[in-house]
């Protein structure tokens, strides 16, 4: 049952929980708190309240190492909205305690709300069976391996009855100010955007990404399309000649304008792809190796291998945590600016080193 924000108005959306999970992105955390506090500031009397709350740690720490002191989950009830938050490690985040409160929470009719990876722990409490959902556009693929009865979609936001997922980051943002205008009224939502400076507000069906695989918005359109057609085939790899001919250019221009505006070849930016999306189904699912290496179209494993370990400095069976316990912050190495920043250090020495003096001719 697919709803929106408006079918929520009717109720007081007044008080809400944030349950913790360990390292949350504190910056989703806060696009969410922030325009309610501003409603707060801006409005005669105060119309939210909020608190913090963690099953099993008094304090909680978020990705970026700042701590939030937290009420025990047991004592937490009646509230309007539930907020989950999680990001890194929350695919593999097991709490059969918060599972069974967030159940329970649900049969209530309890709006329930989970930002960017706390879609995991809605997923596995059964609440996503069936509904539209999402979850941040980088997370997806192994998200949708492991949920296949879930109908996820890369947007801002979603409601499906009483339960809302949004994709992190900004969009909390608009999913607040939206919730605030509705809720309350137009002109406050109107106020407190200003206040915080975030033009237009964008609806919940609006997309996460402005552009595709890294790429800018500057970017020439034959190079674009042949992004998107390269993102879309990444289990099943077309061959260069094939995406030429998808966007009628010759495979020479093609390679041309890659060169051009990218920096890299039509190869490296497609194998880039690949392992960017493999690297996600080894921290999410369960799925072996070799499965993980034909999921991302790789034909022979030694090159699988090969390939991951030289473009992100581990091999593939010590990637199954994006960030392992051991590491104090998280790194996510193997974008699109590494791969053109090091082909444009790797033309820079070798036109240093053409430029050299012979020494043959010296002598």
């Amino acid at each position: 049952m697919k709803t929106d924000l408006k079918s929520l108005a009717e109720r007081k959306l007044s008080k809400m929980a944030f349950v913790l999970i360990p390292r949350f992105n504190m910056m989703t955390l806060m696009t969410t708190i922030e325009p309610m506090r501003i409603a707060n500031y801006l409005s005669p009397e105060p119309l939210f309240e909020w608190n913090f709350f963690s099953f099993d740690e008094p304090v909680v720490v978020a990705n970026n190492g700042m701590q939030i002191e937290c009420e025990t989950l047991q004592s937490a009830d009646n509230f309007d909205i539930i907020f989950v938050v999680g990001s890194w490690g929350c695919e593999r985040f097991v709490s059969p305690n918060v599972v069974n409160w967030v159940r329970r929470q649900e049969r209530k009719g309890t709006i329930i709300c989970a930002f960017e990876l706390g879609v995991y722990v809605l997923a596995k409490a059964g609440l996503l069976s069936g509904r539209i959902a999402t979850t941040h556009w980088s997370c997806m693929p192994g998200f949708a391996e492991q949920f296949p009865n879930i109908d996820l979609q890369e947007q801002l936001f979603t409601i499906d009855g009483n339960i809302i997922t949004c994709a992190g980051g900004t969009s909390g943002i608009d999913l607040m100010l939206q919730m605030i205008g509705i809720c309350h009224n137009e002109q406050l939502a109107s106020e407190v955007a200003d206040q915080i400076m975030h033009h237009p507000t964008r609806k919940g069906d609006a997309v996460q990404r402005h552009t595709l695989g890294g790429t800018t918005d500057t970017i020439h359109p034959d190079v674009a399309a042949a992004v998107k057609i390269i993102e879309e085939n990444v289990s099943d790899p077309l061959t260069i000649p094939e995406v030429a001919r998808e966007i009628g250019l010759s495979q020479r221009q093609l390679e041309r304008c890659f060169k051009r505006y990218m920096g890299c070849s039509v190869v490296q930016f497609s194998q880039l792809m690949r392992l960017q999306y493999a690297r996600v189904l080894l921290t999410t699912t369960q799925l072996s190796i070799r499965q993980v290496s034909v999921a991302s179209g790789f034909n022979s494993m030694s090159h699988f291998s090969h390939a991951f370990f030289k473009c992100f400095g581990k091999k593939p069976s010590q990637y199954r945590q994006a960030w392992p316990d051991n590491e104090a912050s998280p790194s996510w190495r193997g974008t699109v600016y590494s791969l053109v920043e090091a082909a444009r250090l790797n033309a820079q020495r070798k036109t240093q080193i053409s430029e050299l003096p012979d020494r043959s001719k010296l002598n």
